[in-house]
């Protein structure tokens, strides 16, 4: 079972067909991301099939990212869930937190010391109908890095919200939930850069929101794979990635036709694959990024594709 087959178990458009379809055109777009419709579908068949696809009214975005959805809370139930999380911080006021690698920050891990408090926002002075208008109420979360490592800019978050926020534990929920905002910034990266979704020129809004559906999944399945890679580096690719991609891709970097005794680990598997997209690899450069990562993929699709036709059966 491909991946965008097990990720989509579950989804429910109303007709088996049509289910089928959804997942062979997330497989097909995630083969060759940023490229045309035409390039990244196996035919022509394919290519009509996504097109009437994206204009069938009886298809809702919504139900294209059900099943995507079901799955992502699956995963959320079989892992270590937030409150979890925050039941094993010990309340003292005090939250470790893994930052992401930005463009002006490497990624560390830093200790905050959180003070929560609230206050009341006041109508602007100026505004012509404050008379009339009633304050907001906002709960406040202030976290400082007092000691953090020589030569890095210590983290100072002041975040203002209307949710509730009465206790150590809810303050930390809205700390991690901001902590994410690079991963959430990458993701929405991938979806126009990667996806090129602006460059589909779809002809109504409903048809580009069901691309859309259909794109999130793709990029999702991008972003976790380069986020994996560094989470889990020792796992196994054999579980990820098919046979005949890593093979292909192990054989092509190593320039061999013996395949190794196991099959290589994930975050071998990223470097070769965002080597062909461009990544250097060199001392400073730090963990392959998602834009190397599918280019890379791209090259990988055709060399596996080459590689089922022409390799030994035994292979």
């Amino acid at each position: 079972m491909s991946w965008a087959a097990q990720e989509l178990k579950t989804a429910n458009l109303g007709d088996k067909r049509r289910n089928q379809r959804l997942i062979k055109i997330v497989e097909d777009l995630s083969t060759m991301l940023n490229a045309s419709v035409t390039q990244a579908a196996r035919d022509e068949a394919a290519v009509q099939g996504i097109y009437e696809f994206w204009g069938n009214v009886r298809v809702e975005p919504s139900e294209i990212l059900a099943a995507h959805r079901d799955s992502t809370l699956s995963r959320v139930e079989t892992e270590e869930s937030l409150q979890q999380a925050i039941a094993q911080t010990a309340a003292c006021g005090e939250l470790t937190l893994e930052l992401q690698r930005t463009p002006k920050r490497k990624p560390r891990t830093a200790t905050l010391t959180v003070r929560i408090s609230s206050l009341e926002l006041q109508p602007p002075q100026q505004h012509p109908q404050r008379s009339s208008l009633k304050p907001v109420q906002v709960q406040v979360v202030w976290a400082v890095e007092e000691q953090p490592p020589s030569g890095e800019k210590a983290i100072s978050w002041l975040l203002l919200t209307t949710l509730e926020v009465r206790n150590f534990e809810q303050a930390e929920r809205c700390l991690r939930w901001y902590s994410y905002r690079w991963l959430i910034e990458r993701y929405h990266y991938t979806l126009k850069s990667g996806c090129r979704l602006e460059q589909l020129q779809l002809e109504t809004a409903d048809r580009l929101e069901r691309a859309l559906a259909c794109y999130a999944i793709v990029a999702w399945r991008l972003l976790w794979l380069t986020y994996e890679a560094r989470c889990h580096p020792t796992e196994s690719i054999e579980e990820i990635l098919p046979a005949h991609y890593w093979i292909a891709l192990y054989c092509h970097i190593h320039q061999t036709t013996v395949l190794p005794d196991k099959p290589p680990s994930l975050a071998d598997c990223v470097r070769w694959i965002a080597r062909l997209g461009g990544f250097l690899g060199r001392k400073n450069d730090g963990e392959p990024g998602v834009k190397t990562l599918w280019l890379g993929l791209q090259r990988v699709h055709d060399m596996a594709s080459i590689w089922q036709l022409l390799a030994p059966k035994n292979q």
